[in-house]
């Protein structure tokens, strides 16, 4: 892996976050609806993660971690991403969605008892804060944070943290422009913006969407990771958007002193140009900033 390289104003990223959403794993491997093979495009992002990059701060799955909260689809799921995490030094970071059944979560990836309480829990990265909510309801596809769940989190957030905090929840507090879906939105949006306008939160990850999505909620930035099972084809008008089995994506989050970044990853097997390479970047950093201008800025004349 190469770098890290600072050839900008910018110095390299304090961390990286590996953001992963949806993969609605069945158990015995069974497709989605008969069609999607979630597994096969689960490894596929295993194995693009893998060469992106070698020591991640933690890899975050922003809920529907199955489709019907079957105990085996939880261990497939946990067989699959385990030794990769271990691979990279990384945690593993289980967020409850709208598919998922918090019993059978607990259990299977947590190791816990098997209860309803909601699956939350706060992560300290080398001084950035990862806070996970459970934005789902039992029995229901909406999303709620109770007041409960937001009193914790009010009490999480009353001291910051070295770099700031996280938010990695499954429902986004955003509109969705395709009808119907704001039947299935995060319910007590004002409430939940109450407690973190004018804390420390930096950034909101979340899922449930199946499309990647950007937004801002009480001034805070929200990232919305699109799915690895199967997306949602916005290129059609919105009335019409149906799923399909293409442009599977995962987010490479880069947080920096005075900024995060989210960069969309394709799952994708296509050719690229043979245009850039580690050895061509160690030249490109041997040279002074004036002669990487004059290399690489500077249009050649015609």
């Amino acid at each position: 892996m190469p770098g890290p390289y600072a050839f900008g104003r910018h110095e390299p990223a304090s961390h990286t976050i590996i953001h992963v959403s949806d993969p609605h794993f069945l158990a015995g491997g069974a497709r989605l609806g008969g069609r999607y093979d979630v597994e096969d495009s689960f490894s596929r992002t295993l194995e693009a993660i893998r060469g992106i990059h070698p020591s991640p701060a933690a890899i975050v799955l922003t809920g529907d971690l199955t489709d019907l909260g079957e105990p085996d689809a939880y261990r497939r799921l946990r067989a699959a991403i385990e030794p990769v995490a271990d691979e990279m030094g990384a945690p593993v970071v289980w967020v409850a969605g709208n598919h998922d059944e918090r019993p059978a979560l607990r259990r299977e990836l947590l190791g816990g008892p098997a209860t309803e309480e909601p699956v939350t829990g706060v992560w300290d990265l080398d001084g950035l804060r990862l806070i996970a909510l459970d934005t789902s309801v039992p029995g229901w596809h909406h999303g709620d944070l109770d007041a409960q769940q937001l009193a914790w989190l009010a009490e999480q957030l009353e001291s910051p943290a070295p770099h700031g905090t996280l938010l990695a929840m499954h429902h986004p507090p955003l509109p969705s422009h395709l009808p119907l879906f704001d039947i299935l939105e995060l319910r007590h949006q004002d409430e939940l913006a109450a407690v973190i306008r004018g804390s420390d939160v930096r950034g909101i990850l979340a899922g449930h969407l199946h499309y990647s999505a950007s937004g801002s909620f009480a001034g805070v930035p929200v990232s919305v990771s699109s799915a690895t099972c199967y997306t949602m084809d916005v290129s059609r008008p919105a009335a019409e958007v149906n799923g399909m089995d293409a442009a599977q994506a995962f987010q490479l989050v880069h947080v920096y002193p005075d900024t995060i970044t989210h960069t969309v990853v394709p799952v994708v097997e296509a050719e690229s140009g043979d245009y850039f390479s580690e050895e061509w970047l160690d030249a490109m950093a041997r040279l002074s900033p004036e002669e990487r201008l004059e290399a690489f800025s500077r249009k050649p004349t015609r």
